[in-house]
């Protein structure tokens, strides 16, 4: 079975975003941006690499999350009571304590929205890279684009170490290992989205659906 490491272009016409010229964009090299005709702006990016380095990434940032939240975030110890928690424990903390609202403020963007981003991402690039031309990999990608303005790990990350601050003259505070691979995957995270060039995801599923088409009409 063939690989994908570079995501093959060949000629095709493109709306710049910027001044909406149609224009016949042709093949561009691996790491070269495709660069609008009017008003010079930038059409898209032809990552070097390919698929190799977000599926990487991603695949980093999912083991990376995972361990972030497993393991407790912070163990702290107040007049002799030691607490710990995980981040899903912080966000139940308030579910209990009677503000559902505030448990889904903070579960549902540093928790759900990007998981559920991660595992997208794994699929649709895991189907481009090793041409398994899976169910629903456009409709996934359709659904990641929607949801990634709503994953705010950074924002959660920045509330607890608010929260550190406050704390270190209340209780003693012993760092988890949550929270080191909370930071990481922060960073990896970023690094995967800054990766990515949505046009070069949408040509690669279009050419296998094409080659899928060929093969059940052959």
């Amino acid at each position: 079975m063939s690989s994908i490491k570079t995501i093959a272009q060949s000629d095709i016409l493109f709306v710049c975003h910027e001044c909406d010229a149609l224009q016949r964009v042709p093949a561009v090299e691996p790491g070269h941006d495709a660069i609008c005709i009017r008003c010079k702006s930038r059409l898209f990016r032809n990552p070097k690499g390919g698929i190799d380095k977000p599926l990487a990434l991603v695949i980093a940032v999912m083991i990376m999350f995972i361990v972030a939240n497993i393991h407790p975030i912070m163990d702290l110890t107040i007049v002799g009571v030691k607490l710990s928690t995980t981040i899903t424990g912080a966000a139940y903390v308030f579910w209990q304590s009677g503000s559902p609202e505030l448990a889904a403020i903070v579960w549902l963007p540093s928790v759900l929205v990007p998981g559920l981003i991660i595992a997208g991402l794994c699929y649709v690039l895991f189907s481009i890279r090793f041409q398994l031309n899976w169910p629903y990999t456009k409709p996934i990608l359709v659904l990641i684009d929607r949801l990634l303005p709503w994953g705010m790990m950074d924002v959660f990350l920045l509330g607890i170490l608010v929260s550190m601050v406050k704390l270190a003259d209340l209780a003693d505070i012993i760092i988890g290992l949550g929270f080191y691979t909370f930071v990481i995957a922060v960073v990896l995270y970023a690094a995967t989205i800054a990766s990515l060039e949505p046009h070069t995801l949408w040509e690669s599923l279009q050419d296998q659906s094409g080659k899928q088409n060929e093969f059940e009409n052959g």
